[in-house]
């Protein structure tokens, strides 16, 4: 079974804890996830992020498709990191880094997703028709999202790229 990383840096004109503030309350997921994928969170946010939180959304990735998604917060580092792994949902594998770092005139996001998608060699068909098409698209949008709400920091380029191992 083929492994995935989708790997995404992006700047923006704010805070460090600006940054930290949205991206560690997983109510603002919604925000910056594309209308179209139906994301509702069911449970699990009551409460600020630490590390054993269990949180539950309903996600339709596909058209005709709903499924639960159940995530737990693993490990946070207050204001610089934190990292969430699905432990029920629609991939085999789902470990999500998030790093805030301070940069010249605002912050750098850094995400690294290494994930693998199920169903054996019907999965890794998949992958690169539906999937990968899907979280790059996923990734632009919250990009196109974050740049809306917070603006962007001129003269250091977004980066997103997918390999598989």
């Amino acid at each position: 079974m083929k492994l995935y990383q989708l790997h995404s840096k992006q700047a923006l004109p704010i805070s460090k804890k600006e940054a930290w503030d949205f991206l560690s309350n997983p109510a603002n997921l919604k925000v910056i996830t594309p209308e179209h994928m139906g994301f509702h969170i069911l449970s699990g946010i009551d409460r600020p992020m630490f590390p054993g939180q269990i949180i539950q959304y309903k996600v339709s990735p596909f058209p005709g498709y709903t499924t639960k998604w159940v995530t737990e917060i693993t490990h946070v580092n207050e204001g610089n990191y934190f990292v969430d792994e699905q432990r029920f949902g629609p991939y085999a594998l789902w470990h999500h880094k998030h790093f805030i770092k301070e940069i010249d005139g605002g912050v750098e996001m850094e995400d690294i997703i290494d994930y693998k998608i199920p169903f054996g060699i019907l999965g890794q068909l998949a992958h690169p028709l539906i999937v990968k098409k899907q979280l790059i698209e996923i990734f632009k949008h919250r990009e196109r999202k974050l740049i809306e709400l917070f603006g962007n920091l001129k003269n250091v380029p977004n980066e997103l790229t997918l390999k598989s191992f």
